[in-house]
């Protein structure tokens, strides 16, 4: 007999409610919106995008299919949040000033780095990189746990094989409650030869591998202007900043004058906004060198300042600058991360580097095993045909005669279950001689593809050997080129230059009335 809750009310001490209420949301808020997991370095809604647009067959060599279909499978299927916060996440995604690799390519507007916002969804187009590829590979191997979706409908996975360093790659930004993280993006040709050196030396310090990562790699370029050891000690405690500065070149005009023209802008800084703050500046006389500022952009970034006089020292103007404005901006570094265990915590870069690798490895095992039984299944099947391979009249006149079929052809030719009902649903086309040859070729490569997969799994040397040779062939793969090549580049901390003698008040004529009181 069920109780008849209609009207029934409860007391409880708010604070007691409340915080019960509280600690809910701030545990869903953490673990399933604002951290990235250490893993794939995905936050759920990036993940949930990737899987919804594999689903949708939206591969690198396939065509582009409209965002709002892809945002449309992604809240219906996965994620019961906004469609705007969903489609922001793909936009972000797609764009390669703000993700060092981008893991969606994008047809259309989706929006620069002045700050202007992408078009409608109804308008762009999306499909998956190579590298959301490389992410991706393997998640129908078994290589990953698959979890209920909120309607219990389908599946999606907790996490992404993820044979790519994204966390440190890609970086990442959050804001949970009560906690926050801050990854700056990373050279991934630089993080797959420290975690090889990881492989090797399993006790090296974080100092040796700063030697392999020397620094953020942002992908707007820029220069790191931060001394070595303060590097290292963000890198141990997984806490810090990181300075960087516009990078900036001399350029001569007619009759001696010159402006200097700024090339590469910090990371995370909206071009039309730095703009408008030294416009402001000036306006305020806070930049007495600089005489005028003009935007001369086209796809590349183009910034020019021109001198108030052509006397002054370019290097007291640039400091000047950087002193007032964001050509020099610093970026935090705050490494909390989701563990492999779903617990939040601030991890060393070893650590982050040591928990993929872990991950990789457990992904390789898991592969591993799949295709074995998928290997012995197939052996098994093509044992049975070479069994009846020689007595096919018989194996016709049983079909034809008997009752029971299946159970006479195990009885007849000792076959197990499974080879029986392979040998019953063999297409008569099958049957020709030369059909025989295939399947004894296929059954010595299965038979050798077996051996070597059992030995991989029996040896834990052999696996870690085979993860350093999957990363040499991301190096290879995405460690040069325009995509590959470092960005940001590293430079010694400025010496400090004297700005007291340039900023000189400038002398203007003045009018002091004083009246009788």
């Amino acid at each position: 007999m069920g109780v008849d809750l209609a009207g029934h009310i409860e007391d409880t001490k708010l604070a007691e409610a409340l915080s019960e209420r509280y600690i809910a949301y701030a545990m869903s808020t953490i673990m399933s919106r604002s951290l990235p997991d250490v893993r794939d370095g995905l936050k759920p809604v990036h993940r949930r995008l990737l899987y919804a647009m594999q689903q949708l067959r939206l591969d690198p060599t396939s065509g582009f299919k409209k965002c709002a279909r892809v945002v449309g499978d992604v809240i219906g299927k996965f994620h019961p949040h906004g469609d705007a916060s969903v489609y922001e996440a793909l936009v972000r995604l797609a764009q390669d000033f703000a993700v060092r690799y981008p893991l969606v390519e994008g047809q259309g507007n989706f929006g620069s780095i002045d700050g202007d916002g992408a078009a409608a969804m109804r308008y762009t187009e999306s499909r998956l990189t190579e590298i959301a590829q490389t992410l991706l590979d393997g998640i129908n191997d078994d290589a990953v746990d698959f979890r209920p979706t909120y309607d219990n409908e389908d599946h999606e996975p907790v996490v992404l094989p993820g044979t790519f360093p994204n966390l440190l790659a890609n970086g990442a930004a959050g804001i949970a409650v009560g906690m926050a993280t801050s990854i700056p993006p990373h050279n991934a040709a630089e993080i797959c030869r420290a975690a090889k050196y990881l492989i090797e030396k399993p006790d090296a310090t974080v100092a040796e591998l700063v030697d392999f990562i020397p620094g953020p790699d942002f992908p707007t370029g820029g220069i790191l202007v931060e001394d070595r050891q303060s590097i290292i000690r963000s890198y141990e405690t997984g806490r810090g900043s990181f300075r960087t500065r516009a990078r900036w070149e001399v350029e001569q005009g007619r009759f001696g004058t010159w402006c200097i023209v700024v090339t590469e802008i910090p990371y995370q800084v909206q071009k039309s906004r730095l703009i408008e703050q030294i416009a402001e500046l000036m306006e305020q006389r806070k930049l007495p060198l600089l005489g005028d500022v003009r935007d001369e952009s086209t796809m590349d970034i183009r910034l020019v300042l021109e001198p108030k006089t052509k006397g002054c020292d370019p290097e007291v103007l640039m400091e000047t600058m950087f002193r007032n404005t964001a050509l020099e901006n610093r970026f935090s570094l705050n490494m909390n991360v989701l563990g492999g265990d779903r617990v939040p915590g601030v991890l060393s870069i070893k650590q982050v580097i040591q928990a993929w690798l872990a991950h990789v490895h457990e992904v390789l095992v898991r592969r591993s095993n799949h295709r074995l039984a998928a290997v012995l299944r197939r052996l098994e099947i093509l044992d049975g045909f070479l069994a009846v391979y020689l007595n096919l009249d018989e194996v016709i006149r049983i079909i034809r005669e008997e009752d029971e079929p299946k159970v006479s052809l195990m009885k007849t030719f000792t076959l197990t279950d499974i080879q029986a009902e392979a040998v019953l649903n063999m297409r008569l086309r099958s049957l020709r001689r030369l059909e025989e040859m295939e399947i004894r070729k296929e059954r010595d490569a299965l038979a050798d593809e077996r051996k070597s997969l059992e030995t991989l799994l029996g040896s834990e040397k052999r696996r870690w050997t085979r993860i350093g040779k999957d990363l040499d062939a991301t190096i290879k793969k995405f460690g040069s080129g325009p995509l590959g090549d470092r960005r940001t580049q590293i430079a010694q901390p400025p010496k400090a230059i004297d700005i007291s003698a340039a900023l000189e008040v400038d002398r203007e004529p003045l009018t002091i009335l004083l009246s009788r009181e």
